[in-house]
């Protein structure tokens, strides 16, 4: 049976959507801007790199980053991200989610700049300083996914609340459309700016000395979006679940949410009191009682983000070798360094603009309508499908006549990979535990998304090579080549569509309600979300 809510709880739930909403889901938005950029923009900027720092006189190939060297340029970021969820989504439970907030914001800023200043004598020096910075930039933006998801969504009212999560989320396609964009005006200015031959002419010429700058200025970028927001970061007041349910202050709860909805809100000490020693808002992570509540819900968050990542960052992380695959991207020895990074931002660029934005608004859209579970389970379904459909006839897309038909397919797993699980993963578990382990338990979801990123990461720089030990990469051992690689991220995306059976609806209800603390102690464990259960 469930207990009366407390009044600056409800007032919360039930607010219409205001001028505070969309301010906080920019302020938050802002931080995965910058999120995905950072994340996504190295990509962009890995061949360049390799040019720069690897390519051996009189070679008739450009130079490319070694197996190892690529591994820990592309994936640092990832460890220092999975790292920073766990730490930073426990401390948002423990000091509060806003002083954290400053904390990830500061860290990301300063990480952003620092890596496009990354220096070193040779190669092997300029690659650590970078990866070293890398990594403490993804640790700091690995804050960001725990804090914005528990903020927006102890902000939000019940009807909209996905909406807004999922609004603060979808940012990230702006940052890697933003990537895409910063790395064309870039590589465009100073490749008109100094003419050189393409490396088949002149390899030495190829590479002017200015293309150092270029890969700089891309990853320096990313501090310009999170500095602009620090701020109004600041000035946000404390989310009235955290101060209430978890700083146990109900007089400072009632006055900072007074202010915000510009009413006044009964203080209920009494009541906040008696809430408080119900046996349903004392259990820890690792008892007994949340394994009871919420076990399954969290193997469920946890198992589909990790299967949807190993997918998308593989997705994204190896595009360009897809392009260059299917011939869409020139062959490196015809064209010169700077150009490269320019053929290469305007795929991503063109796929972020086509599928990769429009997805993530679909789901923004839609979400508080169709529900969280219909959305990933039907995203999962689609990924599944169209991977098939390119890996299974994988020679057919590499003609000519059909690379178009090949990127519209290769668009259409990324558009229901963001409206669907990549959106409805971040979501949810910001919502279905409670409020004093929400931040940790949306920090361990998030990790594990992390954890399939790097396997996508890592693990498909190998396996996407040539089963031809002639065609592969320098340095790189055979693998099962990109159609192998596909049809293996097809399964995985299938099993997403088994562990998605475990993840509750959240649609349309209280967060006390979905975690339980809404209960007396008779009701407790019926209060809590059950799998696939949504209001009529």
């Amino acid at each position: 049976m469930a207990r009366d809510q407390l009044v600056v709880l409800n007032a919360l739930d039930v607010a219409k959507t205001q001028l505070y909403h969309f301010t906080a889901i920019v302020i938050a938005g802002m931080g995965f801007f910058t999120d995905a950029y950072d994340l996504f923009c190295i990509s962009l900027v890995t061949k360049l790199l390799g040019r720069i720092y690897y390519t051996k006189p009189g070679a008739p190939k450009p130079g490319t980053l070694p197996p190892n060297v690529a591994a820990a340029v592309n994936g640092v970021a990832l460890c220092g991200t999975l790292a920073g969820q766990l730490f930073f989504g426990w401390l948002g439970d423990k000091m509060g989610r806003k002083k954290v907030y400053g904390i990830t914001l500061i860290l990301m800023v300063l990480c952003s700049l620092a890596s496009g200043l990354s220096f070193g004598s040779s190669a092997n020096g300029a690659m650590t300083t970078l990866c070293f910075f890398r990594f403490w930039l993804g640790f700091g933006i690995g804050g960001d996914y725990p804090l914005s998801a528990t903020i927006m969504s102890e902000y939000a009212n019940k009807k909209t609340r996905g909406a807004f999560i999922a609004a603060v989320f979808a940012m990230q396609g702006f940052g890697i459309l933003a990537g895409g964009i910063v790395a064309l005006v870039v590589s465009a200015a100073f490749d008109h700016a100094f003419k050189t031959p393409t490396y088949h002419e002149n390899p030495a010429a190829s590479l002017a000395p200015q293309a150092d700058y270029v890969w700089r200025i891309i990853l320096m970028f990313g501090a310009i979006p999170a500095a602009l927001t620090f701020y109004w970061r600041m000035k946000m007041p404390e989310t009235a679940r955290y101060t209430a349910l978890v700083a146990k202050n109900a007089k400072q709860a009632a006055s900072d949410m007074s202010k915000v909805l510009n009413l006044e809100i009964e203080v209920e000490e009494e009541k906040l009191q008696r809430i408080a020693q119900e046996p349903a808002n004392s259990f820890g992570l690792f008892s007994k009682e949340f394994a009871k509540r919420h076990g399954l819900h969290l193997l469920g968050t946890t198992s589909t983000w990790f299967l949807l990542d190993i997918a998308f960052y593989s997705q994204n992380l190896f595009q360009k070798d897809i392009f260059s695959a299917i011939n869409w991207i020139p062959p490196a020895a015809t064209m010169n360094a700077i150009h490269e990074v320019f053929q290469i931002a305007k795929a991503q660029t063109l796929i972020a603009l086509c599928s990769t934005v429009p997805g993530y608004w679909f789901t923004v859209a839609l979400i508080d309508h169709l529900g969280r579970f219909f959305i990933q389970m039907m995203g999962f379904f689609f990924m599944t499908v169209f991977m098939f459909a390119i890996a299974i006839p994988y020679h057919h897309w590499t003609l000519k006549p059909n690379r178009i038909g090949f990127v519209v397919m290769y668009s259409l797993t990324f558009f229901f990979a963001n409206f669907g699980p990549n959106a409805t993963t971040f979501v949810v578990p910001a919502e279905i535990f409670p409020a004093r382990l929400r931040s940790t338990c949306h920090g361990i979801s998030a990790a594990a998304g992390k954890a399939g990123a790097i396997i996508g990461a890592f693990g498909f720089l190998y396996a996407a090579q040539s089963a031809d030990p002639k065609k592969t990469d320098a340095g790189y051992p055979p693998g099962i080549g990109v159609k192998w690689s596909l049809i293996v991220l097809g399964v995985i995306n299938f099993i997403g569509m088994l562990f998605t059976l475990l993840v509750p609806e959240s649609r349309g209800k209280s967060l006390e309600e979905l975690s339980g603390e809404n209960a007396d102690e008779n009701g407790g464990e019926q209060q809590a979300a059950s799998p696939r259960t949504a209001p009529v």
